[in-house]
């Protein structure tokens, strides 16, 4: 199939119903990350199990969606856009089967590892496809939808899932996410439409290879942290020694699995540069903010949710909005202005005291994202606009990828400065064992860490002044 074929046929087909058969997969696959951090508590006392431990069912989460994007460009050429979407939401449906019925936390943790497998396939395929059936003209409303999702579904899952802890088992966190799982496998096998060619190219078993252990390495390394003890910075050592060696072998074959030749379209270098600092600054806020309202203001989780609420609701409503605006006046006039907004928002963050209060948490959040809707899918659409139709699975599976990563350095980065603001504090004061004392040692850490976090928000918005509108290649051909 030609791509001039391929062309044709995503002119007869109906966008509506592919996109919302799309969007219903990744809501619901993209809810459930989120959905079992507050059962965290009660999981530990059900089987008997540290924290250490726990968080293996984020960590291995993270490490499996990390291992798994970068050969989505493979898959999807070997693969039709119904196999991988079908097959990626099958995937999922099992992993939540398993999971509520797990017996033992060994049979949970094997439950989030398919449910990640599914979930890491799905992100790429939706926005292949959005690139593939929409012109570039209309795709920052396509894109202002998966914003939507994207952000909507997270701000959701911890409030939803502490109002169903509270009520019912952790068990059913995963029963009432299988009918939403069964009903977008229905809907997309009735709706969804094969509009991305099979090419079927070279399985490079040894650029997979250096991609499992590279991506796998550095994730793994970061998510562990100091408690992986000297394992930790083993496999981050590892994981950058494999990712040299598979950025050269990428340069040099004729058909690498992630085709970094990419980066040569400017305006795609800059918007995925863009892209990892303004996600390592929105982790920081997401992990740091948390923690801030349950250890100084007291929440409790749910009561947490609930602040973080209607910032995610507000971004929900305004990304489809800054999509049709990005579609009218290109990105820079959305994004320098998210940007400034972020930048100060995380500025009145790094000096939090002790006693703030919630509304200010609420309208501080709120604000953030805010600047958020207007920074990432436009920055997104920018990059992957300028992409040849050829390029569309390596520039999104790329842009996934270095998210993640970006993601897990965000996490260890400001966790880790925060750690060490708080002993520098400490080591100052002349009682470090009164309870004031420590409370006001974690507020100095994440201020210090905020701190920095605004730095890396300044630092992408100087680089969005160099931002353009972009076409692809094949478009500014059939201009001349």
């Amino acid at each position: 199939m030609s791509n001039q074929t391929v062309g044709t046929e995503t002119q007869n087909i109906r966008r509506g119903p592919i996109t919302v058969a799309l969007i219903i997969g990744a809501f619901v696959a993209i809810l459930n990350e989120t959905f079992l951090n507050i059962a965290l508590a009660d999981l530990m006392h059900t089987f008997n199990i540290s924290a250490t431990t726990v968080q293996w069912l984020a960590t291995s989460y993270m490490l499996v969606i990390g291992i798994l994007m970068p050969v989505t460009a493979l898959l999807t050429g070997w693969f039709t856009t119904r196999q991988m979407f079908l097959g990626a939401m099958g995937l999922f449906l099992l992993g939540t089967i398993i999971c509520g019925v797990a017996p033992s936390f060994g049979f949970l943790l094997v439950g989030r590892v398919v449910q990640a497998a599914g979930s890491g396939l799905l992100m790429p395929v939706m926005m292949n496809t959005i690139l593939y059936i929409y012109p570039p003209e209309k795709r920052g409303a396509a894109m202002g939808l998966i914003g939507l999702v994207i952000m909507f579904a997270p701000a959701l899952g911890p409030t939803l899932s502490g109002l169903i802890i509270s009520a019912l088992s952790w068990r059913w966190l995963f029963y009432l996410v299988m009918p939403l799982a069964v009903f977008s496998i229905l809907f997309a096998a009735y709706f969804l439409k094969n509009v991305s060619e099979v090419t079927r190219p070279k399985v490079e078993i040894p650029s997979i290879v250096l991609s499992t252990i590279g991506f796998g390495g550095l994730v793994y390394g970061m998510g562990s942290g100091s408690e992986g003890g000297w394992l930790g910075p083993a496999f981050m050592i590892a994981g950058t020694v494999s990712l040299v060696l598979f950025v050269w072998r990428q340069l040099t074959i004729q058909n690498p699995i992630l085709d970094l030749r990419a980066f040569k379209y400017p305006m795609f270098a800059l918007a995925t540069i863009i892209l990892i600092l303004v996600m390592m600054t929105l982790f920081s806020t997401m992990i740091l903010l948390p923690l801030y309202m349950q250890k100084v203001m007291l929440l409790t989780s749910f009561g947490a949710g609930l602040v973080l609420l209607p910032g995610g609701l507000i971004n929900g409503v305004l990304s489809p909005l800054m999509g049709k605006l990005f579609d009218k006046f290109g990105p820079r006039w959305l994004v320098i202005p998210g940007m400034i907004v972020m930048s100060i928002v995380i500025w009145l963050l790094s000096r939090l005291t002790s006693s703030e209060n919630s509304l200010y948490i609420i309208i501080l959040y709120a604000a953030l994202l805010i600047g958020m809707a207007m920074v990432m899918m436009p920055v997104s659409t920018t990059g992957l606009n300028q992409l040849p139709k050829k390029m569309y699975p390596h520039g999104t599976a790329i842009m996934n990828t270095l998210q993640q990563v970006a993601g897990g350095i965000g996490t260890a980065l400001f966790v880790g400065i925060m750690a060490s603001g708080s002993q520098a504090y400490l080591s100052r004061s002349a009682n470090p064992t009164a309870s004031d004392q420590m409370l006001n040692a974690l507020v100095s850490g994440m201020n210090r860490a905020f701190l920095i976090s605004m730095l890396i928000a300044v630092a992408s918005l100087l680089l969005s002044l160099f931002l353009k509108r972009t076409t692809a290649p094949e478009e500014e051909q059939a201009g001349e």
